[in-house]
């Protein structure tokens, strides 16, 4: 049911004293922004005159070694991570693969592909 006109002026009387209410004032916002505003250089550095070389902060280079580092160390763990996927249902598979290779032995059937030892001639259209 939406408000009428008495309703939303008794509310507004209400949080006459607590503009705060309202409005919505943080109670740490103290002045003005505590971060370094943008001021159109990358990263807030300006670019440095011609035949100058930047120098590096003491942290870039350990940065960069930490970072990387990691990256290549978690790479080649994964890369050789045992497969524990499905532990119980590649057993089964196993099981399975052996199981049907007996059967076809027993039939006389291959059951492992050899290609044929001349290729099939095109058939005529």
């Amino acid at each position: 049911m939406p408000a009428t006109h008495p309703q939303l002026l008794r509310a507004l009387q209400a949080t006459r004293g607590h503009p705060r209410a309202i409005v919505g004032h943080r109670f740490a916002s103290h002045g003005a922004p505590h971060y370094n505003e943008p001021g159109g250089w990358l990263f807030g550095e300006k670019p440095l005159p011609p035949g100058q070389k930047r120098v590096k902060e003491d942290w870039e280079n350990i940065w960069y070694v930490g970072m990387f580092g990691t990256m290549l160390a978690a790479a080649v763990l994964l890369y050789y991570k045992p497969d524990t996927r499905h532990a119980p249902l590649r057993l089964s598979i196993t099981w399975a693969l052996k199981e049907a290779k007996q059967r076809m032995e027993a039939r006389g059937e291959k059951y492992k592909y050899e290609p044929p030892s001349s290729p099939p001639s095109p058939s005529p259209s």
